[in-house]
């Protein structure tokens, strides 16, 4: 009788544990707050760019240098070399943990209006704090 039982525990016991497992991360991942996109909101407030990178249509830097962002004034200086297509960049933003960027870049944009610099919003993990970054761009002199 007793192997019996003994038998029949360990049977059972892998789909024991499964089942205890799933019920413990649906628990503990209720405990946080999900954004709109499906993001973690945490209890992080910084916001800022820590880099940033200007990529033409074959996927390759455009800059002549590292770009100049001033976190305090929320500014980005790129310089790019002479000839690039300025309607078709891809810019990538580097961000402080937890935080995420608005609008989403999903594709190439078109920088070429050099007197209407483009901006982009840096929103905190805690999803309270949001900064504008202006992003300047040049083109190298010939």
């Amino acid at each position: 009788m007793k192997t019996l039982l003994i038998e029949r525990l360990r049977k059972y016991a892998s789909t024991l544990c499964l089942a205890v497992l799933s019920i413990a991360v649906t628990v503990s991942c209720s405990d946080y707050p999900i954004d709109e996109d499906g993001l973690l909101i945490t209890s992080r407030a910084d916001c800022y760019v820590s880099n940033f990178e200007l990529l033409g249509t074959d996927y390759q830097t455009v800059r002549t240098r590292n770009p100049v962002i001033d976190t305090v004034a929320c500014t980005i200086e790129v310089e790019v070399f002479f000839g690039t297509d300025l309607k078709n960049l891809y810019p990538q933003f580097s961000l402080v943990t937890d935080a995420k960027l608005e609008p989403k870049i999903t594709g190439f944009v078109d920088f070429s209006d050099l007197n209407n610099p483009k901006s982009w919003t840096v929103v905190s993990g805690n999803r309270k704090v949001r900064k504008t970054y202006t992003v300047h761009v040049s083109v190298q002199q010939p």
